[in-house]
């Protein structure tokens, strides 16, 4: 009988979970909608016409219309993309940056991995969106500033969970075999620690994503993320506060959005972690 591959264990194991279907299927779909909106908006997000300014939905506009009479709808569609492309970029980065600092510390410890650890402590002492403001109130408002404001939050998690993984790999006895036979640190790094390290780190990055997204559309609606006009579900909200007794619809639709894309990618995440836990037995 064949040996089952990982990757059949894994979905077997995320197909069980229905919390984990739902927000994989969550994510796919947000995904799919970022990737693909400008063939699926039905008008254009930018497009102005105050006579229709804010319309409740209807056939015509099927989320209604804001205080403009921009279409809600491909706004809300519009944001999906500028919320994951900011996201992803700086979940990336945090990633590689968190990889690396993790590893080299974990690997080759002593002094180096009690000066890492120690600035890791300090960048984690501060609350996540209390630090992403303080960043972008220094450089200013725009996607780049949030993505570096992210980035620089987030990496400490990916450190400290690649370092723990690394602690645990080193002693294996395929490491002190490449030991023993002169193979590099950096070899030995990036051929047998990395690759069996990654599974705990993508769980964190799944789950840093709804944060990620969350702290976007947080500072953008406290003007200090993505700039209007620019589709975003931060800045759409902070706009709807001012007209929710007459149009509440310009503030419940991109808070579902946002709302199901946090809770889609926090249950992805919980899901894929139980799947790649290595004490749960395929049954």
């Amino acid at each position: 009988m064949k040996r089952k591959s990982s990757l059949l264990i894994v979905l077997k194991r995320i197909s069980r979970n229905k919390g984990a279907v739902f927000g994989m299927s969550v994510v796919f779909l947000i995904i799919f909608v970022a990737l693909f909106a400008p063939l699926i908006a039905p008008k254009d997000p930018y497009k102005q016409d105050l006579l229709a300014s804010l319309e409740a939905p209807s056939l015509k506009h099927f989320f209604g219309t804001d205080v403009f009479g921009r279409d809600v709808l491909s706004r809300v569609i519009y944001g999906a993309r500028t919320s994951l492309s900011i996201s992803s970029l700086a979940v990336l980065i945090a990633f590689l940056l968190g990889a690396i600092v993790g590893i080299v510390a974990g690997y080759l410890g002593g002094v180096l991995d009690e000066v890492l650890m120690r600035f890791l402590d300090i960048l984690m002492a501060f609350p996540d969106i209390l630090l992403a403001i303080a960043i972008v109130a220094a450089l200013g408002p725009g996607k780049m500033n949030l993505v570096v404001a992210i980035a620089i939050y987030s990496f400490p998690q990916f450190a400290r969970v690649m370092r723990a993984s690394t602690l645990m790999i080193k002693n294996t006895e395929y490491v002190e075999a490449a030991k023993a036979i002169g193979e590099s640190n950096f070899s030995i790094m990036l051929r047998y620690i990395l690759p069996n390290a990654l599974a705990p780190v993508l769980v964190q990055a799944t789950l840093r994503m709804a944060t990620a997204v969350l702290t976007i559309s947080g500072l953008s609606f406290l003007g200090l993320g993505v700039k209007p006009p620019e589709a975003e579900w931060g800045t759409d909200l902070a706009m709807a506060r001012v007209y929710l007794e007459i149009a509440p619809h310009l503030g419940i639709f991109p808070g579902l959005a946002l709302f199901l894309t946090v809770m889609g990618f926090n249950l992805f995440g919980d899901g894929l972690n139980d799947a790649l836990n290595p004490r749960l037995k395929d049954r």
